[in-house]
């Protein structure tokens, strides 16, 4: 069977801007990725996708894929067996390379013979010769050998793997001291016969200090692996900061909304209280309101210019659950009884 058209694999049409291509298959790896996909196939899907992508994106290889697509020996016929490699019949070899393979990216019939073409044209047609060791065998190849999966020849191309992106979630507290995380990836991983399989990895990372919501941490070399001897892609880890309701986070600034009693915002008091700078002595000023703000300067999240920190005041009225609490509201009401509440 003929592999797939790599348009048609990523619903893209042949014209498509790079930016299209990339929104395509960020859509498609999320649609069909192993960990949420319900879709028994998503594994061959996702390498199918892979493959593809590989290729469309890097603009050499989709000039090469391109012109295969129309190339001139598609659907030549050929009265001759294929009879090349040490006089052998290039059927299935030892690492599962078949001559169909090339056939169905040729064309049917394409053989050498009579009417056929040579071999060298297949790979001449795309500007790159045959490598990797044969062994003296007919089909047979090094590790490093094999169809590729651009369609461009025997022998693994030396390309950079391909970057990965991820999501880590992180304590607010973590921010502020710099911790160590451990996380767990299903990396693709590509394989010498050019299909990529997903392996299992757990990574130890320093999650820097300061560093703020949505910002990329690179670890190099941890990406997807590369062809042949190139190097690994790299892998971007965008941190989502977790945090308590009653905070809430703006670049370096930090937000937190803190609970105090009506006589400590009549009277003014010191209060301890917990934050995720630590626990921090704070004085709330006398006749402080509901809604008002006190700043500490540099309690923010400690980036290269560290954040402030605000508190919100919220007074909240203690529940009456005794004679002593509603007697100490009757006193609180009869001092009060000359004084105007703006309603």
């Amino acid at each position: 069977m003929a592999e797939k058209n790599y348009y048609d694999i990523l619903g893209v049409k042949k014209d498509a801007s790079d930016a299209d291509i990339k929104k395509k298959y960020r859509k498609l790896v999320r649609q069909f990725h192993p960990d949420v996909s319900d879709d028994p196939d998503a594994d061959n899907k996702i390498a199918e996708i892979n493959n593809a992508y590989e290729t469309i994106r890097d603009k050499d290889k989709r000039a090469e894929y391109d012109a295969m697509l129309s190339n001139p020996f598609a659907g030549q016929a050929g009265t001759g067996g294929f009879g090349g490699f040490g006089g052998q019949s290039a059927g299935a070899g030892q690492d599962g390379f078949r001559w169909e393979d090339i056939k169905d990216q040729f064309g049917d019939g394409a053989a050498y013979g009579d009417g056929g073409f040579r071999f060298d044209d297949i790979f001449s047609a795309f500007g790159r010769g045959a490598r990797g060791s044969t062994n003296g065998q007919a089909g047979s190849r090094s590790q490093s050998a094999g169809f590729d999966q651009f369609g461009g020849g025997f022998g693994a191309q030396d390309s950079k793997g391909q970057d990965q992106h991820a999501e880590i979630t992180v304590d607010l507290s973590s921010v502020y001291s710099g911790d160590d995380y451990s996380i767990k990836l299903n990396v693709p991983v590509r394989q010498p016969n050019g299909s990529v399989d997903y392996d299992n990895k757990t990574l130890k990372i320093k999650i820097p200090k300061g560093i703020t919501d949505g910002k990329q941490i690179r670890l190099t070399g941890q990406g997807a692996a590369g062809g042949g001897s190139g190097k690994n892609g790299d892998l971007f880890l965008k941190v989502k900061i977790r945090h308590a309701a009653n905070i809430r986070i703006e670049g370096a600034n930090v937000y937190q909304t803190v609970n105090i009693a009506p006589w400590e915002a009549a009277l003014g008091e010191k209060i301890n209280l917990t934050t995720p700078a630590g626990t921090l002595g704070v004085t709330i000023p006398k006749n402080s309101k509901s809604g008002s703000n006190l700043r500490l300067k540099g309690k923010g999240i400690p980036a290269k210019q560290a954040g402030d920190l605000y508190l919100t005041l919220n007074i909240v009225n203690p529940e009456i659950s005794s004679e002593a609490a509603t007697q100490a509201y009757e006193q609180l009401k009869q001092a009060f009884a000359d004084t105007a509440i703006e309603r």
